[in-house]
Parts: C-alpha cells; sequence; structure tokens
C-alpha cells in the first residue's frame, strides 16, 4: 500500500474526499496537457487503435483510458500507483469493456507482464517520476517492435526555469487541490536529454513537441514526446 505521507496519496485522497465518484462517460478527446483542446489526440499513438493492446503507466481517475476503450475501440489498462485513484477510476468507468484498472507500481507491472503491448503512454504520470535508466529499458522490453511509446511531461522551462544540466532527478512540486505544495523527484529533462535516454534504451525518437497554455504566460508547459521501438 502506499505510503499515506505520499504527495500522490494525499493528492488522490483530497480528490475523492471532494465529492462522490460517479459513473461517467467517456471523454470525447484525448488530452496530452492540462488545458483541454490543446495540442493532438489519440493519433499519437496511432492511426488505428482498434483491438490493439494499450497500457497508460499512470492512468489517474482513468479519462483517458476511458476515452481510447470507448471511441477508439482499444484494449487498454490503466495503472495507477494509488489505490484510491484506480477505485475512483473503476467507479467512473468500470463498466465498460476492454478496459482494466490495476494498482500498482509501474515498474512492478511491467517487469510482472508477459505480454507485448501496441503502445504505452503516460500523461503526467510515471515517465519523469521514476529513473528513466530503469522505466524507460521496462517500457521497451514490453513494447512490440516497431510501436509506440509517448509521454507527456512537464517542461522543464515551465516558468522560466532551465532544464537538467545532468541525469539526476531535481526537486519539484506537487500542488493539491487545497493548493498545498509537497515535495517530489522529478526528472525533468528536455528533448536531447529524452532521446539519450531513449537510445540507450533501444527507442528512436520520433518527435518532440512543446506546448503552452495561454494562462500561464509565454513559457512552454508541457513537453510531448513520442518514440518507437526499434
Amino acid at each position: 500500500m502506499l505510503a499515506q505521507a505520499s504527495p500522490w496519496y494525499a493528492h488522490a485522497l483530497q480528490r475523492t474526499a471532494a465529492g462522490p465518484a460517479e459513473p461517467l462517460a467517456p471523454p470525447a478527446r484525448m488530452e496530452w496537457t492540462t488545458r483541454p483542446g490543446i495540442g493532438p489526440g489519440a493519433e499519437t499513438l496511432g492511426p488505428d487503435l482498434r483491438r490493439k493492446r494499450v497500457v497508460e503507466l499512470g492512468c489517474g481517475p482513468g479519462h483517458n483510458a476511458a476515452c481510447l476503450a470507448t471511441r477508439h475501440a482499444a484494449n487498454v489498462i490503466g495503472v495507477d500507483l494509488v489505490g484510491l485513484q484506480v477505485r475512483r477510476a473503476r467507479s467512473h468507468y468500470g463498466r465498460l469493456n476492454s478496459l482494466t484498472f490495476v494498482a500498482g507500481h509501474a515498474l512492478q507491472f511491467l517487469h510482472a507482464s508477459d505480454e507485448q503491448f501496441d503502445a504505452i503512454y503516460s500523461i503526467f504520470g510515471a515517465v519523469g517520476l521514476i529513473a528513466p535508466e530503469l522505466l524507460l529499458p521496462a517500457i521497451a522490453h514490453r513494447l512490440k517492435p516497431g510501436c509506440t511509446l509517448a509521454f507527456s511531461v512537464p517542461h522543464p522551462q515551465r516558468g522560466g526555469r532551465a532544464p537538467s544540466a545532468d541525469d539526476r532527478p531535481r526537486r519539484d512540486y506537487v500542488t493539491l487541490p487545497d493548493r498545498t505544495r509537497l515535495p517530489v523527484a522529478r526528472w525533468d529533462f528536455d528533448a536531447d536529454r529524452w532521446e539519450k535516454h531513449l537510445d540507450r534504451a533501444g527507442l528512436w525518437l520520433t518527435s518532440a513537441q512543446e506546448f503552452h497554455d495561454p494562462r500561464r504566460g509565454r513559457w512552454p508547459t508541457t513537453l510531448l514526446i513520442t518514440a518507437r521501438k526499434l
């Protein structure tokens, strides 16, 4: 069980306390940023996801996984470290076919699985919060050749900061619904450093896109990376 002192547990606890988790209609669009409508949608994972096996690492309340399962007919597994989030996701979308939610650490899930997947993705999820020298090879091992990894992370230049100068994580913060800020370790790389780590894992960088939230000034807020298994 995730320690109750974890910022991710605290975040989930506040979210679930804000109101009951009721069944929801799946979103019409997949979102890679925190601002709906900015950037691409599910096409990032491939042109045709019907019956494809897809994994989300850090699914949260399950909105994007539900979109893929219903609007794009994919078979989706949503993995989240926080059991509260998984229960919330099941309350929202557990009735849907072709969609499964699993509580657990992303690395443990990847190491325990014996499946090969058609796509793996993370949206402000496990990628960037787990050491890339551990997570990216595990992802590559579970991807079919030629298939896609896509992940969005906070842009390393958000708020005018500079990207990490080396491979070490640095201190960042997660903001809770009540605006409390709790510290986390984050690998805050630019596209060039991500490319080096992807290459070491046997993954080929295919695109790096940055997106802005007009509410947050001139600095980019989201970096979206896509790669393919060699």
